[in-house]
């Protein structure tokens, strides 16, 4: 038989008595090497809100910070000292005594707080054990939660601890016939956490069944003999009762049958999951961030979780109404956005005449362009966009298609020209295109568009893809702002300054690509080099008979540096003019 090691757990047995608390630290002072006992350090302002209902409870339950020093200390002379870690104050209390702490545990309706792993990146736990109570969660979900705790926090261990309390919890609910399965899954040690009525055999011997099993530590509720319990005593074992783990395990094998997640635990974790609430007001038309826009706490208002709030922004939604601080997030807040890309086309270029009309491939460079914006996945409009002057009238008879929309707008100002347009067409998310991309790449544009919306930014874009080939995300409500500080958007034709020089007002996001849709390649149009490359590598796809493909592209030119370098040696003015960059920096800066 494997010989567990057990976790005294005190729980709140103690009712905010310090003095029963003392008591029963002495009571268990006999068990030494092999156990540890472990307390709950919460404050009731950081666990909840004030209309849950338990409020009240915890502040009761609540002893500071020195009283806690107290039991540490006390603890750490006979046995090892556990702490179950529910809040930020959990977390103070840990820092004050981290040096005699041997491991934290997170209980399944923590495992989403990233306020408190947040917190605790900045202390170093690599000498605790972590335990993660996974109930409820099932197996894909349970080794994304390791994932991530591993790599922001890096403890010493992961033990993954399976049980739920239910005041008591029934035999049938126990967790029992995760064991198997879990085992299968994962290499962690394992805990069993019982919550079984504490005055059945049931307490007795079901930590002997799951000891038979493998299981390497067993977490027990305990309470004192001889004084009144008035919280967690469901559970709870006196210490006479420790002697009786002996016998009938044969009742226990049945157990491995049972479901793996049961309808009471879901119930349990979405009564006390700590759910996200707004710390800040968010428009209409914003995406949410869950490191910025939360904190996390479980409350009387219902609302969504983390995961389903991240499900509906992978699938393209977007706030749609106005959310006001304290608020939660409900599936009624979001709508599908509607996603356009806006393709900003002149033709008063001076190094290259009218180069939205020079041919590639036997049919103009912007309609080229167009072209490849039309393979863009989740878009509503794809939308040519250029000036009221009649020295770019021509283009209105240059969208490639019929259902590509032609704008025109301010001749400067591209800013307020998009806004014209995005609010003709209630558009909610752009990816901004300039006509001399004829080559821009679907593949990168579409990480680049998903990522905006997982991550909830303002502003995305690719670090390193080719000059050309990737694009720029901006929701619309961030273009409006930069319009609130900027009545003339003089130097709007370089709209990337007002976002990636004004940090502080916007949520950026650069997104890393895989490294196959990386190159030092040029796709943009500016000089008679560009065009010239630009047509040999269309000749190329055509002799070839393939459609062009981004990957294919680089592919050739990978084996043909002869052509690549007729423009490699050409550089982008925004880049290497000093003047122009110091001027930029200056005037696209919110002040």
């Amino acid at each position: 038989m494997h010989k567990p090691y057990f976790i005294i757990e005190t729980a709140n047995t103690h009712g905010g008595d310090f003095d029963y608390l003392l008591e029963l630290i002495d009571t268990f002072g006999e068990y030494g090497e092999g156990f540890g006992m472990k307390f709950q350090a919460l404050h009731p302002d950081r666990i909840s809100t004030k209309d849950f209902p338990y409020y009240d409870l915890y502040h009761k339950l609540k002893f500071n910070e020195s009283q806690w020093e107290t039991v540490i200390n006390k603890v750490s002379e006979t046995k090892d000292v556990w702490l179950d870690i529910f809040d930020t104050y959990g977390i103070d209390v840990l820092k004050a005594s981290i040096s005699t702490v041997n491991g934290i545990k997170f209980q399944s309706s923590v495992l989403y707080n990233i306020e408190v792993f947040n917190t605790l990146t900045a202390t170093d736990l690599t000498r605790l054990k972590v335990i993660l109570n996974v109930a409820a969660h099932p197996i894909d979900k349970i080794r994304e939660i390791i994932e991530r705790v591993t790599k922001q926090l890096n403890p010493k261990e992961i033990l993954l601890e399976f049980g739920y309390q239910a005041y008591p919890t029934t035999l049938e609910d126990s967790g029992y016939s995760k064991l198997k399965l879990i085992k299968e899954n994962f290499t962690n040690r394992l805990v069993f956490a019982d919550h079984v009525d504490g005055k059945s055999e049931d307490a007795i011997w079901l930590p002997v069944a799951v000891s038979m099993c493998g299981i390497d530590i067993i977490e027990k509720h305990v309470m004192l003999e001889s004084r009144k319990t008035e919280y967690d005593h469901f559970s709870s074992l006196t210490p006479s009762r420790f002697a009786e783990m002996v016998k009938q395990v044969n009742k226990y094998v049945s157990l491995k049958d049972k479901p793996f997640i049961n309808l009471k635990e879901i119930n349990y974790l979405k009564s006390t999951l700590m759910i996200p609430i707004l710390k800040q007001d968010k428009p209409a038309g914003s995406l949410l961030n869950f490191n910025e826009d939360f904190i996390f706490r479980r409350s009387g208002k219902s609302g969504l979780s983390v995961s389903e709030i991240e499900l509906l922004q992978s699938e393209f939604n977007i706030l749609a109404v106005d959310k006001k601080e304290g608020e939660t997030i409900q599936k009624g807040d979001y709508k599908k956005a509607v996603i356009a890309t806006i393709i900003a086309c002149r033709l008063k270029s001076s190094r290259l005449p009218k180069k939205a009309l020079l041919p590639i491939g036997g049919i103009p460079s912007v309609e080229r362009c167009i072209k490849s914006c039309l393979e863009f996945e989740s878009v509503h409009h794809t939308i040519l966009a250029t000036s009221e002057l009649a020295e770019d009238a021509e283009l209105e008879n240059l969208t490639y298609r019929k259902d590509v929309v032609f704008h025109k707008g301010d001749p400067e100002d591209v800013i307020r020209r998009y806004l014209g347009i995005t609010e003709k067409l209630k558009v909610d998310v752009i990816i901004r295109i300039t006509a001399d991309m004829p080559f821009v790449s679907h593949e990168i544009v579409e990480k680049t568009l998903k990522s905006h919306f997982e991550v909830g930014a303002d502003y995305t874009v690719p670090r390193k893809a080719a000059v050309g080939t990737g694009a720029e995300i901006i929701n619309t409500a961030s273009l409006r702002k930069v319009k609130e500080y900027f009545t003339s958007a003089n130097y709007s034709e370089y709209m990337t300054w007002y976002f990636q020089n004004n940090p502080e007002h916007f949520r950026l996001n650069f997104i890393d690509l895989p490294e196959n849709l990386i190159r030092d390649y040029r796709f943009t149009l500016d000089y008679p080099e560009d065009l010239e490359m630009f047509n040999k590598l269309d000749d190329y796809f055509i002799e070839q008979k393939l459609e062009f493909n981004i990957l294919k592209a680089f592919e050739f030119l990978d084996k043909h540096p002869e052509v690549n370098s007729l423009n490699s040696h050409l550089t982008l003015r925004y880049k290497t003019d000093a003047e122009l960059i110091a001027t930029l920096n200056k005037a696209t800066k919110i002040v």
